[in-house]
């Protein structure tokens, strides 16, 4: 489907990277962003398997390894800072681990140069039609796509427009989740630190940027909040309600906290859905197939998904519905496997940790790179 001019909503990490396969295989892309400009802050995101591999046909592996955190394991401590546990690095950081914001950066900048971008800006109405799509936004005249990519996220716009209430989609798995950046006060060597505190939350900080700065990962449990999530000090002190009075460096994270200005606050959530395409529109990433930051893989899904996705609309000669449905077919066990695994972490986040034996042992056996579950095409 060379030529074929499609609209991307989202410039996280699967919309440019989505972006720079469909310029690989000559299609024209455009990306709309609500945000004024790639969005700081966020998690640090791993990879193995299927996910290296995607790195290195983009050309960019050896560029997003610089930016590693090379972190190495994370102390569990009691509300006193007293050491409890050791959990090796090899458990969770992957083969390959970096800032998420790093890995947005790399893609826009592989991208901005042939890649048209709409930021501050998002869209209204999908109108489609035997012959394309008619896209209106907030800002700006309405203009003519083939083909409309939702790869906005938990809360995709898209999916909306296309498919329905998010209610209907996301399954929320009774946690929230709050990251943001803070110095380095702990004095950590590109390692971790985290409480257990009481009553269902947990606090972590690690280390950043070659430790000069760090970032803190706060978790606790709830039932589904109404929040305006584009209200950042609403959030704020929905953070803060949940965490006053506790221990360890709570005071100290809950100020940082209120100075923040890369605070990324999300539900942990799960987007199940039976179908990822309606006509003219496909979902891409988090909106069709989110498994949440506690699976360790979204990043990994997004990079695939994309990948898979430009491939099949390259070699699909012209029958865009075929592609969607094999790159679908080829990606749902992937997802199905990762969100299972998330929903086993969601029932460990606040038990108790093993003996450190259990997490030596598990070191000894790390995670696969899980070939098994995907092998990619070439196309």
């Amino acid at each position: 489907m060379t030529n074929t001019n499609i609209l991307i909503s989202g410039a996280g990490v699967a919309g440019p990277a989505l972006a720079y396969w469909l310029r690989v295989h000559g299609c024209t892309a455009t990306v709309i962003e609500r945000a004024t400009a790639p969005r700081p802050g966020g998690y640090a995101v791993d990879f193995r398997g299927a996910a290296m591999t995607v790195l290195e046909r983009m050309g960019i592996l050896d560029e997003v390894r610089k930016r590693s955190t090379t972190i190495g394991d994370s102390e569990v401590v009691d509300t006193d800072g007293r050491h409890v546990v050791t959990m090796p690095a090899a458990i969770f950081a992957g083969e390959l681990e970096v800032l998420k914001s790093d890995l947005t950066d790399i893609l826009y900048a592989h991208t901005k140069d042939e890649t048209e971008y709409l930021f501050d800006n998002s869209i209204t109405a999908i109108d489609a039609d035997a012959d394309g799509v008619l896209v209106s936004f907030e800002r700006g005249e309405p203009r003519r796509f083939d083909l409309v990519v939702g790869a906005d996220g938990l809360y995709s716009k898209v999916r909306a427009i296309a498919f329905g209430d998010h209610v209907n989609y996301i399954h929320h798995l009774g946690l929230y989740n709050a990251i943001f950046s803070t110095d380095n006060f702990l004095n950590l060597d590109y390692a971790g630190r985290g409480c257990q505190l009481a009553s269902g939350r947990t606090a972590n900080v690690f280390s950043t940027r070659n430790n000069t700065e760090a970032r803190a990962s706060l978790y606790f449990g709830s039932d589904p909040l109404d929040y305006d999530r584009n209200d950042v000090e609403a959030q704020k002190r929905i953070i803060a309600e949940h965490f006053a009075g506790d221990g360890w460096v709570i005071p100290r994270l809950l100020k940082d906290l209120a100075a923040s200005s890369d605070l990324y606050f999300t539900p942990i959530s799960q987007v199940q859905m039976d179908r990822w395409s309606a006509g003219r529109v496909v979902l891409l990433g988090d909106a069709c197939a989110c498994a949440s930051p506690l699976s360790g893989r979204g990043t990994s899904q997004a990079l695939i998904g994309a990948y898979l996705l430009a491939g099949e609309l390259a070699t699909a000669a012209g029958d865009y519905e075929a592609a969607f449905a094999s790159y679908e077919n080829q990606l749902r066990e992937y997802v199905k496997t990762n969100q299972a695994g998330a929903v086993e972490v969601v029932g460990m986040q606040f038990a108790e940790p093993p003996p450190q034996e259990v997490f030596d042992a598990m070191a000894a056996n790390p995670p696969e790179a899980d070939p098994e579950l995907l092998t990619l095409k070439d196309y």
